[in-house]
Protein backbone atom coordinates (compact mmCIF):
# COMPACT_ATOMS: atom_id res chain seq x y z
CA UNK A 1 0.00 0.00 0.00
CA UNK A 2 1.23 3.29 -1.03
CA UNK A 3 1.67 6.55 1.29
CA UNK A 4 0.00 9.99 -0.21
CA UNK A 5 2.30 12.83 0.17
CA UNK A 6 0.75 16.18 -0.82
CA UNK A 7 2.57 19.57 -2.49
CA UNK A 8 1.60 22.43 -0.47
CA UNK A 9 -0.13 23.91 -3.99
CA UNK A 10 -2.12 20.50 -3.77
CA UNK A 11 -3.59 20.79 -0.56
CA UNK A 12 -4.25 24.46 -1.01
CA UNK A 13 -6.46 23.31 -4.62
CA UNK A 14 -8.06 20.73 -2.70
CA UNK A 15 -9.04 23.77 0.40
CA UNK A 16 -10.82 25.60 -2.47
CA UNK A 17 -13.18 23.27 -3.52
CA UNK A 18 -16.46 22.58 -2.02
CA UNK A 19 -17.01 19.95 0.43
CA UNK A 20 -18.75 17.10 -1.95
CA UNK A 21 -15.86 17.53 -4.35
CA UNK A 22 -13.42 17.35 -1.35
CA UNK A 23 -14.97 14.15 -0.72
CA UNK A 24 -14.74 12.57 -4.11
CA UNK A 25 -11.48 12.99 -4.93
CA UNK A 26 -10.29 12.02 -1.12
CA UNK A 27 -12.19 8.99 -1.84
CA UNK A 28 -10.94 8.10 -5.44
CA UNK A 29 -7.17 9.10 -4.11
CA UNK A 30 -7.83 6.82 -1.49
CA UNK A 31 -8.81 4.04 -4.06
CA UNK A 32 -5.56 4.95 -6.33
CA UNK A 33 -2.99 4.33 -2.77
CA UNK A 34 -4.62 1.30 -2.00
CA UNK A 35 -4.03 -0.35 -5.82
CA UNK A 36 -2.67 2.37 -8.90
CA UNK A 37 -2.17 -0.25 -11.14
CA UNK A 38 -6.23 -0.63 -11.20
CA UNK A 39 -6.93 2.92 -11.56
CA UNK A 40 -7.78 5.01 -15.02
CA UNK A 41 -4.11 6.42 -14.81
CA UNK A 42 -2.18 7.96 -17.41
CA UNK A 43 1.30 8.88 -18.22
CA UNK A 44 1.68 12.93 -19.13
CA UNK A 45 3.35 13.84 -22.24
CA UNK A 46 5.43 17.19 -21.71
CA UNK A 47 5.70 17.06 -18.40
CA UNK A 48 6.79 14.35 -16.06
CA UNK A 49 4.13 12.52 -13.83
CA UNK A 50 0.52 11.05 -14.43
CA UNK A 51 -2.68 12.09 -14.18
CA UNK A 52 -5.96 10.37 -12.67
CA UNK A 53 -9.48 11.65 -13.46
CA UNK A 54 -12.00 12.20 -10.82
CA UNK A 55 -15.15 13.39 -12.90
CA UNK A 56 -14.08 16.98 -14.37
CA UNK A 57 -11.44 16.99 -12.25
CA UNK A 58 -7.49 16.07 -12.38
CA UNK A 59 -5.20 15.05 -10.48
CA UNK A 60 -1.51 15.46 -11.36
CA UNK A 61 0.82 12.93 -9.55
CA UNK A 62 4.34 10.96 -9.45
CA UNK A 63 4.57 7.12 -7.94
CA UNK A 64 8.30 6.74 -6.27
CA UNK A 65 8.03 2.33 -6.11
CA UNK A 66 11.00 2.61 -3.75
CA UNK A 67 9.93 4.38 -1.27
CA UNK A 68 5.76 3.34 -1.93
CA UNK A 69 5.40 6.87 -2.18
CA UNK A 70 2.37 8.95 -4.52
CA UNK A 71 3.34 12.42 -4.87
CA UNK A 72 0.59 14.50 -5.35
CA UNK A 73 1.62 17.60 -7.54
CA UNK A 74 -1.86 19.33 -8.66
CA UNK A 75 -5.69 18.99 -8.08
CA UNK A 76 -7.71 21.02 -10.51
CA UNK A 77 -10.61 21.33 -12.90
CA UNK A 78 -9.63 19.95 -16.62
CA UNK A 79 -9.90 22.97 -18.16
CA UNK A 80 -6.98 24.77 -15.83
CA UNK A 81 -4.93 22.10 -14.67
CA UNK A 82 -2.74 21.77 -17.71
CA UNK A 83 -1.93 25.26 -18.45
Amino acid sequence: MYELVYSPGALKALEKLDKPIQKRILTALERLRIRPESCDIKLLIGIPGYRFRVGDYRVIFDIEQEKLHILVLKIGHRKNIYG
